[in-house]
């Protein structure tokens, strides 16, 4: 009897362990729906404009803290300016938080603009596109969108199921085996976003373990479009954060991209910008997302050279091409420097400073020193932003958006947005970047950022090694 047992339990594994082995490796390398990872052609424009968010305080204590806050006003500027359509694609987007803090009230004022916006202008197409993480992966409905639903706004889900696997070791598990396990009901286990956020079920939390999103950011009307690093989620709502403003025939392109995570999704298409096409302009600006944002940054940094600059305003950096793109960088002489969130804290929970502390010392010594680091004083919130700056003799090249520099963001796993823009070194949009380093740099008028040995620690080393274990068996959110 144990033989007959034994035999059925090792053909059972000889059967389901090839179908794991080959269901990981087709979602490891299946092919995206088509649209994905775009890549827009450059546009000439004279119109690009930085705009900032920023926490900060006189000492590490958050004495005398202060908030610049201006994206989501310019986002409730594009939604009121618009006169043909509104295409918005967000990743969070909810009101729900634990911490004892009065965050902006973001979620609502955009829902209520948006709402609005619909009522009086009726036959506007509105779309607007984000993750199913604001659904708790359909434990519940968020009452935001359902308002604008009833409006007649579209919101569109994002299909996750039809990306990539970033995280195959599980995945393979949970398509061969635990998504059939999918048993519809009240959700009964504590939200991870938040305590008070409603509760998820067994078969929502399977899905979140696939780890992967939506996790673009972007708004486009008839007149201009944002691409930015923020989020319109109140608990986010004090985060340091950069956009980008644009007009132009890029709008189109934005546009088509933006289309693509639609037509896979419901079906459907997405409205186009009557704009002529600039033969010359000020700026050069390109939409591109997911492997072409590393793709054209790694092209960018290879142009700088002895003499040259590059600065990163960063949330997360470990993606490897990326870190010896900027080594490199850093050996042949050019002067490469970054402002990093130290990754201390998550929405009021402790985090152990991965990815970028250990990362950031490999950096160090792997390029002599060369490499000069400083940390966003985080009193409140995270510093994250996602800006990258290559300032050659003739131009400089500037990425922003939603892209963290991580295998997740930049190979073809999650879906990201960024805006590529080429402008000449004496620009205004060069001089706003500038600026905006400097006073982050040198502390101009508050304690922006600390010294690199400020978050460097004795668990460095335990550190690397947890890091060198999650990407082998490719069990990490970054």
């Amino acid at each position: 009897m144990q033989t007959k047992k034994k035999k059925i339990i090792l053909g059972s594994i000889g059967v389901l362990f090839p179908i794991y082995i080959a269901t990981i490796l087709w979602h490891t390398y299946k092919p995206l729906p088509p649209g994905l990872i775009y890549e827009g052609k450059l546009h000439y424009t004279d119109d690009v404009q930085m705009i900032i968010d920023l926490t900060y305080a006189q000492n590490e204590d958050g004495d005398d803290m202060q908030h610049e806050l201006h994206i989501f006003d310019e986002v409730n500027q594009l939604i009121e300016d618009a006169e043909q359509f509104i295409v918005l694609d967000f990743f969070l987007f909810d009101h729900y938080s634990d911490e004892d803090i009065e965050f902006p009230k973001n979620v609502e004022t955009l829902t209520a603009n948006l709402v609005k916006k619909k009522e009086m202008n009726p036959k506007m197409p509105i779309t607007f596109i984000t993750d199913p993480v604001n659904t708790g992966y359909g434990s519940y409905e968020i009452k935001w969108f359902d308002q604008m639903e009833d409006a007649g706004i579209d919101v569109v889900y994002t299909d996750l199921d039809q990306l990539r696997d970033s995280t195959p070791v599980y995945s393979g598990l949970y398509r061969t085996i635990f998504r059939w396990m999918d048993v519809k009901g009240k959700g009964w286990i504590p939200n991870a976003m938040a305590s008070e956020a409603p509760k998820m079920t067994l078969a929502s939390y399977m899905t979140l373990l696939n780890i992967k999103a939506n996790h673009r950011k972007a708004i486009v009307t008839d007149k201009e479009a944002i691409v930015t690093s923020s989020n319109p989620h109140n608990a986010s709502g004090f985060h340091g954060n950069v956009a980008m403003k644009v007009k132009g025939s890029v709008l189109n392109d934005i546009l088509e991209a933006e289309e693509a995570v639609v037509n896979y999704t419901n079906g459907g298409t997405l409205p186009r910008v009557k704009v002529e096409e600039k033969t010359d302009g000020k700026y050069q600006a390109q939409y591109i997302t997911e492997k072409k944002i590393l793709d054209a940054m790694l092209g960018d940094i290879a142009r700088a050279q002895k003499g040259d600059r590059i600065l990163l305003g960063m949330f997360f950096i470990a993606e490897e091409q990326l870190v010896e793109a900027l080594v490199n960088a850093a050996n042949r002489g050019v002067e490469v420097n970054m402002i990093l969130d130290p990754n201390k804290n998550s929405f009021g929970r402790e985090k152990t400073g991965l990815p970028n502390r250990p990362v950031a010392q490999r950096m160090r010594e792997d390029s002599d020193g060369n490499i000069d680091i400083r940390w966003y004083n985080t009193v409140v919130g995270q510093y994250h932003t996602k800006l990258v700056v290559i300032q050659t003799a003739d131009k400089t090249y500037i990425f922003n958006g939603a892209a963290n520099l991580t295998e997740r963001a930049l190979n073809n796993y999650n879906l990201e947005s960024n805006l590529r823009v080429i402008a000449p070194n004496d620009s205004e949009l060069v001089q706003d970047i500038d600026t905006y380093f400097a006073r982050l740099w040198k502390n101009e008028d508050a304690l922006y950022t600390v010294d690199f040995e400020t978050y460097q620690d004795d668990f460095t080393f335990l550190q690397r090694s947890i890091i060198w274990l999650q990407k082998l068996f490719k069990l990490t959110t970054y």
